[in-house]
């Protein structure tokens, strides 16, 4: 059994959070925040509330909140997505927000080549004017999805607090850009790579595995509880691309005590494979095609393997990260060519 089943709408199911502060949302401008600022609105950890804390503007609220409006006319904000993507829906969270959520809210979305948008922007409604209750998860779907945006503007009716928003999509990478024998990193999260079953997320998410840089500390990995049974820990990842994997690095940068013993990849060929996988089809996985054998792993090292140790398995569209039993990996590459 995989630990990733969650309420999430189907919408979101495979998706990316484009609004994730972790990978590079930003908020940009805002009308009001007195009571919280904008980005902490787009941090990546659940909403949280603590009774006793306030600071100097009042009660400490985890999001954004404008203070109660007393002229006509409602506040809006503008983020700045982590990556160009296509949106398939949102989670407008009033988590904690109580008797100062905002009663409803709208989403516009721009596409921007190069900075970021002017009074001469042209902005294209996705959600329109709807209902907000309070501490709730509010999904919305989204329809148009084919084509990219790079900045939200949420409106808020007429003032309030957003615990968090979730904007789930893909990430958009032009591969038609990348030559036949071009190397790219398949399984980077901003060329459309994402982890879709796992086994254990105990300390960190596996999509942490296929982040920008080398991570800033221990939390910012994939890392799994102490097993204490049977078996191993592992994570099914679709690239961004049909590829054929020339080199991979397996970087356990932070992890000292807790590093894997060793790790394996298998690999598969999967093409219009959807982003769920059954029990039975996490079963077959075990099957796949060995891309790297059993490779004993260090503290803290970056790990390279060439072709002196990867096998020849032709295109794959999907991996299979194993590690043994358990432990963290900061980072995942797996660069190639497209396939």
């Amino acid at each position: 059994m995989t630990d990733n089943a969650s309420p999430l709408p189907s919408f979101a199911v495979g998706a990316i959070n484009l609004a994730s502060a972790r990978l590079g949302a930003k908020g940009i401008s805002v009308t009001d925040d007195f009571f919280a600022p904008l980005d902490r609105m787009l941090q990546d950890v659940p909403a949280s509330f603590d009774p006793d804390l306030y600071d100097d503007n009042g009660k400490y609220m985890d999001g954004w909140e404008s203070r109660r409006k007393r002229v006509p006319g409602h506040d809006w904000s503008v983020i700045r997505l982590a990556m160009p993507g296509r949106i398939f829906g949102f989670d407008v969270d009033t988590s904690y927000f109580t008797g100062n959520y905002p009663p409803h809210c709208s989403i516009e979305a721009a596409f921007v080549a190069s900075g970021d948008p002017t009074d001469a922007t042209e902005w294209t409604e996705l959600l329109a004017k709807s209902p907000l209750g309070p501490s709730a998860h509010h999904f919305f779907e989204t329809t148009g999805t084919d084509k990219v945006w790079t900045h939200l503007r949420l409106h808020i009716y007429p003032d309030g607090g957003i615990a968090r928003l979730r904007v789930y999509g893909a990430a958009h990478f032009d591969w038609s850009k990348v030559g036949a024998s071009e190397e790219v990193d398949l399984a980077y999260i901003f060329n459309g790579a994402k982890s879709l079953a796992w086994s254990d997320a105990h300390y960190g998410h596996p999509d942490k595995m296929l982040e920008p840089g080398r991570g800033r500390n221990m939390g910012d990995g994939w890392e799994t509880k102490r097993r204490r049974g049977p078996g191993h820990d592992w994570a099914i990842i679709r690239l961004g691309h049909p590829g054929i994997i020339k080199r991979a690095v397996v970087d356990t940068a932070f992890y000292k005590g807790n590093f894997p013993d060793t790790c394996e990849i298998l690999g598969a060929y999967l093409p219009g494979h959807g982003d769920t996988f059954s029990d039975a089809e996490v079963a077959a996985s075990e099957s796949w095609k060995p891309l790297l054998s059993r490779q004993k792993l260090q503290m803290d090292h970056i790990h390279e393997y060439g072709s002196d140790k990867l096998a020849d398995i032709g295109p794959v569209t999907h991996v299979r990260f194993a590690m043994h039993p358990d432990g963290g990996v900061m980072r995942l590459r797996l660069f190639g060519n497209k396939g």
